[in-house]
C-alpha cells in the first residue's frame, strides 16, 4: 500500500501546525480506506500519495487553520467555543469532514451526502478508522434544512467542490447557528464573485466575513476560502426546492 508524505515543513509552513504520530496514522488508515472503497465506487481521481496529500488533506484543512493554530488567538467573529458542531455539505469521499474530524478530535462532525451508497461507505470508514467524534448521514441540503434537529445547529458549515459560491450559501446558511460560519472552499475568487456572495449571504442572514487566499503548498495552484458569517435567522423560505438553488442563484431572483 502507498505511504502518504509525512509533509511536516509544509504542514508547518502553510498552516503553522503538524499532525500528532496518531493523527498522520489516522490520515494514512484514511488513504488506505479511499484506496479500498475506489474499488467498489468511484470516490475519487487522486490518488497518488502526494496529490492526495496536497489535493485532500492539506486543502481539507486549509480552510481550518484558524483553529488548528493553538499559539494565535481566533480572528473576530470566528466561533471560539472549542467543541463546535460542524457539517461538511456534500462530503462525497468524505471531504474535508474526516480530515477535520481527526484535526480537530473536540469538534462533533456531521458529513451529509445524498448518496447512500457514499454515506454507507463514509460510516464503515469511520468506524474503522476509531473516529468517534464524525458521523455521516444521507440527505439533501434543501430538506435536513427545514428540520428542527438541524436548522440552525450547526457553528461550522463547510462545503468543497459542491456548486457555485452562490448555491452553496444557500445550502449552507439555513444550517448554521447565529454566531457561526459558512466556509467555501473555491479555486479562482473574482471581485464579482465577492459581490454576488455578499448580497446573497445578505438574503441569508448572514454577511461576508473574509476571502482568504492559499497557495497549494507542492503545485502552487489558486485556492481560496470564502467564509460567511450567520448574524439573523435565515428567512423561513431558504433554501428552496430541490434543484432550484443551482438553477435559479440568488441574485438572479426576487427574493
Amino acid at each position: 500500500m502507498p505511504t502518504l508524505p509525512d509533509a511536516i515543513a509544509h504542514w508547518q509552513d502553510t498552516l503553522h501546525w503538524q499532525p500528532s504520530d496518531e493523527q498522520q496514522h489516522h490520515f494514512q488508515r484514511l488513504y488506505e480506506g479511499i484506496l479500498q472503497g475506489n474499488t467498489q465506487m468511484n470516490l475519487t481521481r487522486i490518488t497518488e500519495p502526494r496529490d492526495f496529500w496536497e489535493k485532500h488533506l492539506w486543502d481539507s484543512l486549509s480552510g481550518l487553520g484558524v483553529w488548528l493554530r493553538a499559539d494565535a488567538p481566533l480572528p473576530e467573529g470566528w466561533p471560539t467555543q472549542p467543541d463546535l458542531r460542524a457539517i461538511d455539505i456534500g462530503t462525497g469521499a468524505g471531504f474535508p469532514g474526516l480530515p477535520a474530524a481527526i484535526a480537530l478530535p473536540q469538534w462533533h462532525i456531521t458529513l451529509l451526502d445524498s448518496t447512500q451508497k457514499k454515506v454507507r461507505f463514509l460510516s464503515e470508514l469511520i468506524q474503522t478508522l476509531g473516529v468517534s467524534n464524525a458521523r455521516a448521514i444521507c440527505d439533501r441540503a434543501e430538506f435536513l434544512a427545514h428540520q428542527p434537529s438541524h436548522r440552525e445547529q450547526y457553528d461550522v458549515a463547510l462545503l468543497r467542490a459542491v456548486g457555485s459560491a452562490v448555491t452553496c450559501a444557500e445550502y449552507a446558511l439555513p444550517l448554521v447557528a447565529i454566531g457561526g460560519v459558512a466556509i467555501l472552499y473555491r479555486g479562482q475568487w473574482s471581485e464579482a464573485e465577492t459581490v454576488q456572495i455578499t448580497e446573497a449571504a445578505h438574503q441569508l442572514g448572514g454577511s461576508l466575513l473574509a476571502v482568504q487566499p492559499f497557495k497549494t503548498p507542492l503545485t502552487k495552484g489558486a485556492r481560496h476560502c470564502i467564509v460567511l458569517k450567520k448574524q439573523r435567522r435565515t428567512p423561513d423560505k431558504y433554501p428552496r426546492a430541490v434543484g432550484v438553488p443551482a438553477k435559479q442563484p440568488l441574485g438572479a431572483v426576487v427574493s
